[in-house]
């Protein structure tokens, strides 16, 4: 194990043989003087209760009053070294681990925040606060973005499904790119279209499934990822009032005209407040959801559009008679 004397430095630095044989491929990513350090911190953030901070790393280890301590800390701000090669190791590892030979990878895509308040942290932002907010209450959080991609698992001994993550992607608000006069912000949906692509690239050959919530149902997005030579399948949540249209015929040469609307296209609501009720769309549980055309099928949209609920009276709803 790893020991530190009374001065604070380290006297051994020896971990067990288990531990050596999981960190062996991430050698090469190192230094020999970086990796001696990056050993010390991965052992105190395991053993560290709480926040696993640098401090608390090094306080777990023995290492509070070490005059060395900002060696460590060079580490994540200094040292070079490629998180995104670390991911792919990572990666590699828990494929080998817990999904079996022929298995489709299941990528779970979603984001945290890391709440922070520091006036040298540049890239914070002001976001909402998915935990302490709700229907009612809205709360703001001063934070630094991550768009987080997990490894779906179902591990035998927890009888439960686990996300393990393995890349971490800093995704900053669009205030901070303007702030710093960039021409173009990245929303979280371009940087889950660039992190899948990576994951495609270091698994060519394997099926790849991504799993997301409704804020990574983009058209661009989607069609992004299906039209890759080995598409990657995206599992996401479609607004129960949301449109969903035939393609428009394509123009033929010497056409004239206006462009086609696509297919099954539901009418413009009216403006006014008079009729708005007359043309709202049921959507909550419990409530009519109608289809304009086509046939009906229990538990998915389909391809039809959907129309108001005045203008379907007498329609059956979404799944009858299925």
């Amino acid at each position: 194990m790893l020991i530190a004397n009374l001065t604070g430095e380290v006297m051994m630095q020896t971990l067990p043989t288990t531990m050596i044989q999981v960190l062996a491929p991430f050698v090469s990513l190192f230094s020999k003087r970086v990796w001696r350090h990056a050993q010390v911190l991965l052992a105190g953030a395991i053993l560290a209760p709480g926040t696993r901070t640098v401090t608390a790393a090094l306080r777990a280890m023995g290492l509070a009053q070490s005059k060395q301590f900002h060696r460590y800390h060079r580490i994540l701000n200094r040292a070079v070294w490629s998180g995104r090669e670390a991911g792919r190791v990572l990666l590699g590892l828990l494929v080998g681990t817990f999904v079996p030979d022929g298995e489709p990878l299941v990528i779970g895509v979603d984001e945290t925040l890391e709440r922070r308040w520091g006036a040298k942290i540049a890239a914070k932002g002001i976001y909402r606060d998915p935990v302490r907010s709700s229907h009612e209450h809205f709360v703001k959080a001063s934070a630094l973005r991550w768009l987080c991609l997990t490894l779906l698992v179902p591990i035998p001994w927890a009888g439960r499904v686990w996300a393990l993550p393995f890349l971490s992607v800093l995704a900053p608000s669009e205030r901070y790119a303007a702030e710093r006069g960039k021409k173009r912000h990245k929303k979280l949906t371009d940087w889950a279209r660039q992190s899948l692509l990576l994951v495609r690239r270091w698994w060519p050959e394997r099926e790849v499934v991504a799993v997301a919530d409704s804020g990574y149902a983009a058209i661009a997005l989607l069609d992004r990822l299906a039209r890759l030579s080995k598409p990657i399948a995206m599992v996401t949540r479609l607004r129960l009032d949301a449109a969903l249209y035939e393609p428009a015929p394509p123009r033929r040469a010497g056409q004239i005209g206006r462009p086609r609307l696509p297919k099954g296209q539901a009418p413009a609501q009216p403006r006014g407040r008079g009729r708005r009720s007359e043309y709202r769309l049921e959507a909550r549980h419990g409530r009519r959801l109608v289809r304009r055309w086509g046939a009906y099928r229990r538990g998915r949209l389909g391809d039809g559009g959907l129309v108001p609920h005045g203008i379907a009276a007498g329609t059956p709803a979404l799944g009858a008679g299925a």
